[in-house]
């Protein structure tokens, strides 16, 4: 019983890394593929987003930003299309509201009293001071939160990418144009990181041993024995003595 629950054990350890590098090595394989097919895009066409009328002006601001981003040809006709942005939109109106009340207050009073009988005088007197002051104000600024998630989607219905964008606007942008421009930056990105990830895969499979070619040069190089110190098949015999 001892040595067969050993046994278990030390297989469970032994398999437990095992499968999480194995988990591992399945999503990035998967990251990968996606980032590949992301290279083989050529023409986008912007699907109508779910949402309603403020999706479809987010829609266009992504249109346009993706248009100037020269990443893909945007096009408007589905059938000329390599891949399919989908998802859905909104820009939500709301009223951002501020307010604040001081105020400030003083009262004093004084006062005195005399009476007069036919041997005596008296005298009355009184004194009272009031200041108030009491100011409040109220801002109300009437502001914009848009909010998109979109993704990649290719004729054989596979999700490469995606992405969730939000706003508030910036200084100079309102909220729909700073997520349509968020998107494509995210898109960029990870364009770029794609391109990276192939020039590194194509660097590696060119090193010596990479596709076989390598180890055999270096073997062809060596029995060749020109010019060696130790006089191969190709050295020159010493000179004889005389």
């Amino acid at each position: 019983m001892t040595v067969g629950l050993a046994a278990a054990l030390a297989f469970a350890l032994w398999t437990a890394p095992q499968e999480g590098r194995e988990g591992g090595s399945e999503t990035e394989q998967l990251e990968r593929e996606h980032l590949a097919a992301l290279l083989r895009i050529r023409r986008v066409y912007v699907d109508r987003l779910a949402g309603g009328e403020t999706a479809a002006h987010i829609r266009e601001m992504i249109v346009s930003s993706l248009h100037s981003a020269k990443l893909f040809v945007v096009t408007e006709n589905p059938d000329r299309a390599d891949a399919f942005l989908r998802g859905s939109a909104e820009d939500l109106v709301f009223t951002d509201t501020f307010a604040s009340s001081e105020g400030l207050s003083v009262r004093g009073s004084m006062g005195s009293s005399s009476t007069r009988t036919s041997d005596t005088q008296g005298r009355r007197t009184y004194a009272s001071v009031g200041a108030g002051e009491h100011e409040s104000v109220r801002i109300a600024e009437r502001r914009h939160e848009a909010s998109a998630a979109v993704r990649l989607v290719t004729r054989e219905g596979d999700v490469i990418w995606a992405t969730t964008q939000e706003s508030l606007g910036g200084k100079f942008r309102g909220a729909s144009a700073d997520v349509a421009d968020k998107i494509t930056r995210q898109l960029l990105a990870d364009y770029e990181r794609a391109k990276r990830l192939a020039r590194d895969g194509a660097s590696g499979s060119m090193g010596f041993g990479g596709d076989g070619r390598g180890g055999e040069a270096v073997k062809a190089s060596g029995s060749s024995g020109q010019g060696g110190p130790t006089g191969g098949a190709g050295s020159r015999p010493d000179k004889e003595p005389h």
